[in-house]
């Protein structure tokens, strides 16, 4: 009601069409589209919960691209799929352009009169791009956002697919027995129509007419053996990243922020406590339709990341809301998890469970969008291991390794586990702007050790950018400088442990002892790992191209591979758990903590590698 009464007040004119968070599927090459159009639907449906608000589908010819719409403005309007004047080229889209309003102004300065914008959305822009600037038009222009497409251009009798350089939002790729060529949001959606899909790369674009798959943009930062040297001021940090977060805040419903208490999402919190009241779509011209923040956190009874979040929502006062629960509900959602995740990665679904089900809290509020704080660990080295970390090479190595891995981990979580209620999660961490400036300047900056060899805490840079006292201060100082929690530990450590101890319960160890036989491809080393590659299987099939498209690696405290050969004390505690990080940790499991690496399985290695060798590992 709320909602629809901000909407009255504001003409038409006035809104920004923001096509938001959806589900995409798209069958190119096929004999006749009419005859798939049944299949089509009932796959589509499958991501519904990505887009409850409205479907879209264009059949015709040989092409299907249909669109399951999460409607964030004008739900009346800016329906999918798009299309150009005389609908021969079609577009579909998942996610957001933030500077889509820039990108339109710049087109129509070197285009004049020559394009005619048939909505408000910000997606229509990419339309408008291709049309201009063709197939290469993602290498021509600075698109900011987060997003995957598809387009048919029926006069050239082309399609091309294309995701962004962090793979914020999932793309698939299949192909049928008929010889189509397939793309979805999920795999669900291809599983029964394809006889083989994979991940679709980001940073990537394809083109039928080259059939090629190219990087349409390829960072500054890059190539990790590059490691920047100049130091950037405090000031130029601090703005960079409050840019980010506003631009980010573009919505026309209600919105929220996630907020662990940790920094990151503390952060996030405290930019837009700051903004929320004026709107940004219009520079703050205009006063909010949702004027004051709500917040939202989640965990076990007494857990850390509860109590801090409520220090930080008190802090800024914003409208909190705390949802509690118990390691048995947590346990019950396993298997909706793993489906709607698509993963059997151990760390995903420890943080992606707690995760889920928040957002169905959430989506019961009304709220359809929230801004996370994925993304900053990677780029700032925030994860405790990099306590560990042997030179500022390794550091710099480790935090680009960490960034291109995001798609298969934090990426996907935060996606797909708000998704699955139909709340949309964005990320300014990883604005592409943004991202040129924090792994741009002097690497020995972020290291947990100053220029006299001394200890600091994890992403100390960040930390003392916003570090300001007073009316400035951003945040209270305890949470501002509070040692670095995994959001699968900080929701309550007994989370953790209650899982392995049900999967105690449920695998056996003639199962264990026979792991590699039903699953000989990435199996599972512990019964935690076995239970949910299990779950997986129900879903997905035993060792389907399911199970390749899923993140597998040796790590400890969601380390790299690589990382996990920096010390010896590492060796036979690949946990995922920050409290793996003996003597960094506050409460860290002890010494004689032991458990097989997941992807290896090696236990521990009384020699233990050469860091030297780490970065060419």
């Amino acid at each position: 009601l709320a909602l629809a009464v901000e909407a009255e007040r504001t003409s038409p004119s006035q809104r920004i069409a923001v096509v938001a968070m959806c589900g995409i599927l798209a069958l190119f090459g096929l004999q006749e589209a009419q005859a798939m159009r049944k299949e089509a639907v009932e796959a589509a449906k499958l991501l519904r919960h990505r887009g409850p608000d409205w479907s879209g589908m264009y059949c015709e010819g040989s092409t299907i691209i249909a669109h399951e719409r999460l409607a964030i403005v004008d739900p009346d309007s800016g329906d999918q799929p798009l299309y150009n004047e005389d609908h021969s080229i079609v577009l579909g889209v998942n996610g957001e352009i933030y500077n889509h309003l820039e990108l339109r102004q710049k087109l129509e300065k070197r285009a004049q009169s020559k394009h005619t914008f048939a909505t408000k959305s910000d997606c229509e822009i990419l339309l408008r791009l291709y049309i201009e600037d063709g197939v290469d038009f993602l290498s021509k222009n600075e698109v900011c956002g987060m997003f995957a497409f598809v387009l048919w251009d029926k006069n050239k009798n082309l399609f091309m697919a294309a995701r962004d350089t962090i793979g914020i939002i999932p793309l698939y790729k299949g192909w049928g027995k008929d010889g189509s060529v397939c793309f979805a949001s999920e795999l669900k959606a291809l599983h029964k129509i394809c006889l083989r899909y994979e991940c679709f790369p980001p940073g990537h674009v394809y083109d039928s007419k080259s059939d090629q798959r190219r990087l349409f943009y390829t960072p500054k930062w890059w190539n990790g053996n590059e490691v920047p040297t100049q130091s950037i001021q405090l000031l130029a940090l601090r703005e960079a990243f409050e840019d980010a977060v506003v631009s980010h805040m573009m919505s026309d419903v209600p919105y929220g922020v996630l907020l662990s208490g940790g920094l990151d999402s503390s952060l996030v919190a405290s930019i837009m406590s700051r903004h929320c009241t004026r709107r940004q779509e219009t520079d703050g011209k205009d006063p909010a339709y949702w004027p004051q923040l709500h917040s939202f956190s989640i965990g076990l009874e007494g857990s850390p990341d509860l109590k801090a979040a409520r220090e930080v929502a008190d802090y800024l006062k914003t409208v909190h809301h705390e949802y509690k629960f118990t390691p048995r509900q947590g346990i019950d959602a396993l298997s909706d998890v793993i489906f709607n995740l698509e993963t059997f990665d151990v760390t995903t679904i420890r943080a992606s469970t707690p995760m889920y089900l928040m957002a169905r809290r959430i989506k019961a509020s009304g709220v359809k969008m929230v801004l996370s704080g994925e993304g900053a660990d990677e780029i700032f080295g925030g994860y405790l291991y990099f306590h560990k970390a042997p030179n500022v090479e390794e550091f710099h190595a480790e935090n680009i390794r960490k960034v291109k891995q995001l798609h298969l981990y934090d990426c996907l979580r935060a996606n797909k586990a708000m998704m699955a209620w139909g709340v949309e999660a964005r990320v300014p961490f990883l604005d592409r702007r943004f991202m040129e400036v924090a792994l741009g300047f002097n690497t020995k900056q972020k290291m947990c050790v100053d220029e006299d060899g001394k200890r600091r805490t994890e992403k100390w840079i960040l930390r003392k950018a916003f570090d300001l006292h007073g009316s400035r201060q951003y945040l209270p100082n305890s949470v501002l400088w509070r040692q670095k929690e995994q959001f699968s530990d900080g929701v309550g450590y007994s989370w953790i442990d209650s899982l392995k101890a049900h999967a105690e319960q449920v695998v056996s160890e003639q199962q264990m002892k026979t792991a590699h036989n039903r699953f000989p491809v990435k199996t599972p080393r512990t019964k935690e790992a076995y239970l949910y590659r299990d779950l997986f299987a129900r879903h997905f099939g035993e060792n389907t191209s399911a199970a390749d498209t899923v993140g597998w690696q040796d790590s400890i405290a969601c380390s790299s591979e690589v990382a996990l050969k920096w010390d010896k004390a590492f060796q036979g505690r690949a946990d995922a758990s920050g409290r793996a990080v003996l003597g960094v940790h506050e409460a860290a499991y002890d010494a004689g903590y032991k458990t097989a690496s997941q992807s290896s399985g090696a236990a521990a290695d009384s020699n233990g590698p050469s860091a030297k060798k780490a970065r060419t590992a």
